[in-house]
């Protein structure tokens, strides 16, 4: 079993309107972060995980994911779950929860600009 606690988080910038927490659990198979969205992430064009599977919990807020060029509407209380290889981006102002599997990794994941 791990617990990380709060106070144990990383906190990334991920562009201007994406910050996120990450949870260091330390384990390959799975990760967790929080992400809070104010704005549109990526700023221009979408991203891509190559390996990962994304599954976004909203927690509280509003927005819109765009996958593979088809939008959904999202509010509190909503799931999303990205495949790999899957285009998307994020828009609005939420506060999400975040795993992957197996764990999200830098290199995997490509910002795509038109």
């Amino acid at each position: 079993m791990k617990i990380i606690l709060k106070n144990q988080t990383k906190k990334f910038q991920n562009g201007k309107n994406c910050t996120a927490w990450e949870y260091p659990l330390k384990d390959k198979d799975v990760n967790g972060a929080v992400i809070e969205l104010n704005g549109r992430y990526p700023e221009t064009g979408e991203v891509v995980n190559q390996v990962c599977k994304e599954l976004a919990y909203v927690i509280k807020g509003k927005g819109k994911v765009i996958v593979n060029n088809q939008e959904f509407n999202l509010s509190s209380g909503d799931l999303v779950l990205i495949d790999p290889r899957e285009k998307y981006y994020w828009e609005g102002k939420m506060v999400m929860f975040v795993p992957c599997v197996p764990a999200w990794y830098p290199e995997q994941h490509q910002t795509i600009q038109y």
